[in-house]
């Protein structure tokens, strides 16, 4: 559905406050420390949404690496510009399906949890492996099952129990859905790559309490949009239930949960 893809109004400002640093911050540093390695000049970011990769590799890659960042949704790319106005990253609406961008122009593309969001992953990989030079790096990130990410976990059970009659399936269906990366691998090999290295990576996320946790997930990503087709006037209700399941297994104030990726680089 095209919800799935959709960060507007609210959102991107709330996926920045809540989500970035609950989930995305630290692997944000570790892909940056992971694209360092290959001392790109060029780099091509895709589904960048609010910056947070973005930032991390300006903050670790040599000055004169220069950045193009992408996302399909123009109001995550106004949120992390507003963030970093930086004259080495240049800021551009694309579709990863269809980049517009000429043959081999790239050392290096990065994407952070973007893929599973990409309604033909092929034709993406065909285009990454389009814009990069003979020699340079494909990475990108995928969430594990929802059942090895806790915080996403509780909250997509407890909205689920608060419609019962139709619980919204957008966490387990999209972001946590591309946990198998088998059929990943070969459809990167199938657009032309000559290596794929997948590395499991397990961390901790962290939020100052359970509601932080709650409004993220509930109100800061597009389980939003399956909340509000159900019931607009109670979405705060729902995320209230959110918080409430994730402070009887966490607790009170500052939680903490067990966050897994898979991380992939292919090689062109």
């Amino acid at each position: 559905m095209d919800t799935d893809r959709v960060f507007r109004g609210s959102m991107p400002d709330l996926y920045e406050k809540y989500m970035v640093p609950m989930r995305f911050d630290i692997y944000a540093r570790e892909m940056a420390a992971r694209l360092g390695i290959f001392r790109p000049g060029r780099v091509l970011e895709t589904a960048a949404g609010t910056g947070a990769v973005t930032r991390a590799l300006a903050e670790s890659l040599p000055a004169e690496t220069t950045i193009e960042a992408t996302d399909l949704n123009q109001p995550m790319l106004d949120v992390a510009q507003r963030l970093l106005p930086s004259p080495r990253v240049s800021w551009r609406q694309a579709d990863a399906q269809a980049l517009p961008y000429p043959d081999g122009e790239f050392d290096a593309v990065v994407c952070q949890f973007g893929v599973m969001f990409f309604p033909d992953r092929p034709r993406a990989f065909a285009e990454a492996y389009r814009v990069l030079r003979p020699g340079g790096h494909y990475l990108f990130s995928v969430w594990d099952r929802i059942e090895m990410n806790d915080f996403a976990d509780v909250v997509a059970k407890a909205v689920a129990e608060f419609f019962p009659n139709d619980p919204p399936t957008f966490a387990s269906r999209v972001p946590h859905g591309l946990y198998e990366t088998g059929p990943v691998e070969a459809e990167l090999r199938s657009a032309g790559f000559s290596s794929v290295a997948v590395e499991t990576v397990e961390r901790i996320g962290t939020a100052p309490d359970a509601h932080f946790a709650a409004r993220g997930i509930c109100q800061g990503t597009p389980l939003r949009h399956e909340i509000e087709a159900r019931d607009a006037s109670r979405l705060d209700e729902a995320t209230q239930a959110a918080a409430d399941a994730l402070a009887r297994r966490f607790g009170e104030g500052q939680i903490g949960g067990r966050m897994r990726a898979h991380v992939l680089t292919a090689s062109r």
